[in-house]
């Protein structure tokens, strides 16, 4: 007998708030349901906080349920102010469908758009041509101001200054759910923590228009054990994107997660049996390091796919792991003092060896064969500084194989 996807987003920590617990229970072993997610693009790129609802569509839909992913091309005009301090940034009609776009790629990763399995839509659809007096007539006149201002995302700006724009947001977001358990019968709206107040206006809404049963069940955030958002590089987000985090420094990132935050990120983010991630999470002492490969490597490949992620780990286990143990790895020293002002890629190829004069240098970085700490050098006029250097150390790829270590002495 298959176990209820309910017991299994709520084995491995997924679950955080519900409007009718027993309710959903029941509907997710009973039926199979049509849910959604909403993804505003208001970036070029998901980031990995993103990633947990992505994870939810697909064990959702590996269960027999249908997701739709909701595309906010309507709503990142006006911008979400949930868990913000100040006004987002306005975006132009072009940049959100570009980047819109780049999340379709996303989620064809990962779910099955084949036979309708899957749907995939924009709520530009509806919520671009509307009617602004009789959308505050026909769905307006169901909100109470007064209800709304005490929600979370609303209250926490009213110091700040909430403008009248993003006050509209709830609405608008309500209006989606709306729309999609009319056309498609989408019952279940799914999100972060913070979406609950959202989610709520939107069952609200459908119960108040179409006297219909609609359900919301958020997720819990990606934070640490001390209860800190996770995701955050000192480039700023962990981006999905290996243009803006290469899968080096993605595979990093994880391999570096403190010991305690090993269990809940190899539940939320892979698909290992929950038996395995038990197993891994039990390691004590410096063997808890292998849980945070397998960890690293798991989300990685997930992400970016087989090859980045043998790559990372290859490049991540030549600079720190057995390998310069086993003095396999050649190396050069290099005064601090050259690097404080930075030293040019092509000069530290040449100080390696792996280049014999500039022209090489600069046909190998041309030719996409050289890699700086496991991430691609697109540009032989690029600058290597101390920033890079980690732990003392840089590490050289030439090609898939050559490794070279340039060491700060």
């Amino acid at each position: 007998m298959q176990k209820n996807v309910f017991d299994v987003l709520q084995e491995r920590g997924f679950i955080g708030q519900l409007t009718h617990e027993e309710e959903i229970r029941q509907l997710l072993a009973d039926e199979k349901v049509t849910f959604y997610i909403g993804f505003d693009p208001t970036a070029d790129s998901l980031h990995v906080g993103h990633f947990i609802q992505i994870m939810v569509m697909a064990i959702m839909q590996q269960y027999g349920h249908k997701p739709i992913a909701l595309i906010g091309g309507g709503t990142t005009m006006v911008g979400d102010p949930s868990g913000r301090t100040d006004m987002r940034k306005m975006l132009s009609l072009e940049q959100i469908n570009s980047n819109g776009e780049k999340f379709k790629k996303v989620f064809e990763k990962f779910l099955d758009f084949s036979d309708d399995k899957a749907i995939m839509v924009n709520n530009a659809d509806w919520l671009l041509n509307l009617n602004y007096v009789e959308f505050l007539r026909d769905v307006g006149a169901c909100f109470s101001v007064n209800r709304m201002l005490t929600a979370d995302c609303y209250k926490n700006r009213m110091e700040n200054g909430l403008s009248f724009l993003e006050f509209n947001y709830m609405i608008m977001q309500s209006y989606d759910f709306l729309m999609l358990y009319q056309k498609y019968g989408c019952t279940m709206q799914f999100g972060g923590n913070d979406q609950w107040s959202n989610i709520l206006g939107g069952v609200d809404l459908i119960r108040r228009k179409c006297a219909g049963s609609a359900y919301g069940m958020t997720f819990n955030l990606l934070v640490t054990s001390e209860g800190k958002k996770m995701g955050k590089t000192e480039g700023g987000a962990l981006w999905l994107d290996a243009e803006k985090t290469s899968p080096y420094e993605f595979y990093q990132y994880w391999r570096n997660i403190a010991d305690a935050d090993v269990e809940n990120c190899l539940m939320l983010l892979t698909f290992l049996p929950t038996e395995e991630v038990k197993q891994l999470a039990s390691l004590q002492g410096s063997r808890i390091n292998e849980a945070k490969v397998v960890l690293a490597y798991e989300v990685t490949k997930l992400i970016h796919g087989q090859e980045a992620a043998d790559e990372a780990r290859s490049a991540a286990e030549a600079l720190f792991g057995q390998g310069e143990e086993k003095g396999s790895i050649p190396s050069t020293d290099i005064a601090v003092q050259a690097v404080e002002e930075g030293i040019d890629i092509t000069d530290l190829l040449l100080l390696s060896g792996l280049a014999a004069s500039k022209s090489e240098a600069r046909r190998l970085v041309q030719q996409g064969g050289i890699s700086l700490n496991g991430a691609k050098v697109e540009n032989f006029a690029d600058v290597v500084t101390l920033d890079n250097f980690e732990e003392g150390k840089v590490m050289l790829r030439k090609g898939k194989k050559i490794f070279h270590q340039i060491l700060l002495k």
